[in-house]
């Protein structure tokens, strides 16, 4: 099921968020920069959207890794996934970084990221003496034996 989010462009050039197929969870993000931006190894770079978003109350948008771009070009989020709340009008910055041993270019323009609109619980915390058991129970990394 489609639902519109309304997206503020910020700047001449921005792109508005679009997904690659009529079943992909993700829009792609794109730069709005006005001119090619290097990555050196290990660097860590915030880049701009030129874009903000009105995410609906009881989700959240995150900004994760495109594949081809984090698989042929190690180009990913630094902080992995973004969180955008939906209290948040700023501009989408990605804090896209280099994983790879050589530098990395991204031209104007150019899908950098993705956002994917998730209903999320909103929580509250209470302290308790005992939680309730579980056939996993405290089993951490592995314990289940699948891997």
């Amino acid at each position: 099921m489609e639902q519109t989010v309304y997206v503020k462009r910020l700047r001449d050039g921005a792109v508005l968020p679009k997904r690659g197929s009529l079943d992909a969870a993700g829009a792609d993000l794109s730069a709005c920069i006005d001119n090619a931006l290097t990555f050196a190894p290990q660097e860590t770079i915030l880049v701009p959207t030129g874009l903000s978003v009105e995410i609906p109350q009881g989700y959240v948008g995150l900004v994760c890794a495109r594949s081809s771009v984090a698989s042929k070009r190690d180009l990913a989020p630094a902080n992995k996934v973004g969180v955008i709340d939906s209290d948040y009008r700023g501009e989408i910055l990605v804090a896209l970084h280099n994983h790879g041993a050589v530098s990395r270019t991204i031209a104007p323009g150019e899908r950098i990221a993705q956002l994917v609109i998730v209903p999320y619980l909103a929580a509250s915390f209470a302290e308790a003496d005992a939680l309730s058991d579980t056939e996993r129970g405290a089993g951490g990394f592995g314990s289940t034996g699948r891997m």
